[in-house]
């Protein structure tokens, strides 16, 4: 706890000389090397508390200036060593701030009575019309969440979550606004009821009110230009520029908001990008974007998902050109006259559109295409699988992850092939081969509810699950050699169904083992929840095997798996992931052929696919 002394009449005869003036010379108390002489034309009202000014400031690249405080209004206000404040047009109040900061013309900094920063209130998502399903404070995340929003109806677990949140909001709810160490607040107008972490940068910001922003050192946020955001906590490593509105939303690590987007009661996570559209009670999960003015995301859940113009979903099947949009637009016609939608299911980086727009039966049908013929709506199972798209997609996500390894509060799980979307695949390898046997084979179409499939399409998509299925149990036999787990699992937990929590997959006997566990008593605060998340992710690689040991007994028809049954299944791996690839190679040049990517283009493309043979073994 740092100590101050009064100031010595020497001291305040120089403040006083530089046009300083306090309500109280009494209250103004500073570090014990306090010196005066960089104060000029400051008010000081209530109890003040200064540390020391030796340092320079640099205010832009190369220009700097002492510390000090100039031309400034304070009230009830702490101020570290070495800041730069000055231009203050109206005044601070209320505030403690950090070392090393950098205020300038700036109009007003206050905390008012009864601040909550952001943290607290109730947001309604997916139904913008609906009770408040999501409480916002500082720890959020997407797992989080997901659970809350899936189990709303359960209004014991709602009120114990509820519970433990608002324990924790006022635990960590300070008594008054604080900024952090190396923050820089310049050109903006008004900061009220706001905390700042350290290293945050707010530039020509309109209105922070009732906000929170997790900056850090490793993980900056900035605040740019014409931004107003009201009841809103930012989390590390997030920019928000240009004319920004938002107002009752959390925003995750590592994500943009830009130009002129304007968003109300809704979340963004990890790695989203947001740029002059709209949202409103949307649940944005990790990596979404938004790029258009035409595009309202509004009472939906998203995951690595792309929103193009208006409606276009086109983006799902972009291949191997510059992301391009508008060439596949839902709702208008193609050259052949076919109108296309999103595919309805695409892995784990699912859109829950698909499942909100279709019949919920089509995503037992995953990584399907559905395509409209005027009034006549076909569906393509598996089509995606072996698509340029999807390749890329596995490649690049991974790489896209901005966060810090310090600020990666929301799990993601990569994996394109995982308990939740194999046990998919076999449930719409199922759903074929009943309407093959109902229909039998020498028809030409299949009626899937108000789909329709063609026979073609039919044995194409379970050739493809079938590929997706043999590479599946390869990979993860070959973990399980390779990381220590090989044989009959040490647990039951991981043999059931899956569920995906918003990037996190985990069996829905964890899930309901957390549910009653919080209901019941045995978790005791909100950081419980997540610490349990985190344990459940940790524990994904034996939940999966425990899972994926049953699957290869089932499918090879085996009692136990021994080293014949290993290299059969090696085998099969090999051959499968090679056919998964020369699919996708022929995905390539058939757009090539359209006459959509230059040659150089598809040549390292192809080169990539040649390179694959060496993750074999």
């Amino acid at each position: 706890m740092r100590e101050y002394r009064q100031l010595t009449q020497e001291e305040i005869q120089v403040l006083e000389n530089n046009v300083c003036w306090a309500e109280d010379w009494n209250r103004v108390m500073v570090d014990e090397d306090f010196r005066p002489y960089n104060f000029h034309r400051v008010i000081f009202y209530g109890d003040i508390r200064l540390g020391k000014f030796e340092k320079k400031i640099e205010v832009a690249q190369g220009f700097y200036k002492h510390s000090g405080i100039n031309d400034a209004t304070l009230r009830n206000v702490t101020v570290g060593d070495d800041c730069l404040i000055e231009k203050v047009g109206n005044f601070i109040n209320n505030y403690t701030i950090g070392d090393d900061c950098y205020i300038s013309n700036i109009s007003t900094l206050e905390t008012r009575e009864g601040a909550s920063y952001g943290a607290g209130s109730t947001i309604s998502v997916l139904n913008e019309m609906g009770d408040g399903n999501i409480v916002l404070f500082r720890e959020l995340n997407s797992q989080l969440a997901a659970f809350m929003v899936k189990h709303n109806r359960d209004k014991a677990l709602v009120n114990r979550l509820r519970q433990l949140i608002d324990d924790e909001v006022r635990i960590s709810t300070p008594e008054r606004g604080t900024i952090g160490n190396s923050v820089k607040i310049i050109n903006t107008k008004d900061v009220i009821n706001t905390v700042i972490k350290g290293d945050c940068e707010i530039s020509g910001a309109a209105r922070l009110n009732e906000c929170t922003i997790l900056s850090s050192e490793d993980a900056p946020v900035f605040i740019g230009t014409g931004v107003i955001c009201e009841n809103s906590i930012i989390c590390d490593g997030c920019s928000i520029n240009n004319s920004v509105k938002m107002q009752d939303c959390f925003v995750g690590e590592a994500c943009q908001i830009t130009n002129g987007f304007t968003a109300e009661a809704s979340l963004f996570f990890a790695n989203s990008f947001m740029a002059n559209g709209e949202a409103c009670a949307a649940f944005c999960g990790p990596f979404s974007a938004s790029h258009h003015k035409s595009s309202l995301l509004i009472g939906g859940q998203f995951s690595f998902y792309n929103a193009g113009s208006n409606t276009n979903f086109s983006n799902h099947a972009y291949k191997m050109g510059p992301l391009h949009y508008g060439t596949l637009e839902r709702g208008t016609k193609t050259a052949s006259g076919s109108y296309v939608l999103m595919p309805a299911t695409i892995g784990a980086f699912s859109v829950c559109f698909g499942k909100l727009m279709h019949h919920p039966d089509t995503r037992n049908l995953p990584f399907s295409y559905l395509i409209a013929y005027g009034d006549t709506m076909y569906l393509v199972p598996g089509r995606n699988i072996t698509t340029v798209g999807l390749y890329r997609d596995i490649k690049k996500w991974p790489k896209r992850d901005k966060r810090s390894k310090q600020s990666k509060k929301s799990i993601i799980n990569f994996d394109w092939l995982s308990p939740f979307t194999v046990g998919e695949i076999i449930q719409g390898i199922e759903i074929l081969k009943a309407l093959r046997n109902a229909s039998g084979d020498n028809v030409t179409t299949y009626n899937f509810h108000e789909y329709v499939i063609n026979a073609s399409s039919l044995m194409k998509g379970l050739k493809y699950y079938d590929i997706a299925l043999r590479i599946y149990m390869g990979a993860v036999l070959k973990r399980a050699q390779k990381e220590g787990f090989f044989g009959y699992p040490k647990s039951e937990v991981g043999k059931g169904a899956w569920s995906d929590l918003s990037g996190l997959l985990l069996p829905e006997s964890e899930e309901q083992r957390l549910i009653d566990d919080i209901k019941e008593g045995g978790i005791e605060n909100i950081q419980q929840v997540l610490t349990r998340f985190e344990d459940i992710n940790n524990s994904y690689s034996d939940y999966r095997w425990a899972w994926s040991y049953q699957l290869i007994l089932d499918y090879y028809h085996l009692t136990e798996i021994d080293e014949a049954a290993c290299e059969r299944i090696r085998e099969d791996y090999v051959k499968a992931r090679r056919a998964w690839i020369a699919e996708i190679r022929k995905d390539a040049e058939k757009e090539f052929l359209m006459g959509d990517v230059e040659q150089e283009v598809l040549d390292d493309f192809l080169s990539k696919l040649d390179h694959e043979i060496d993750y074999e073994n």
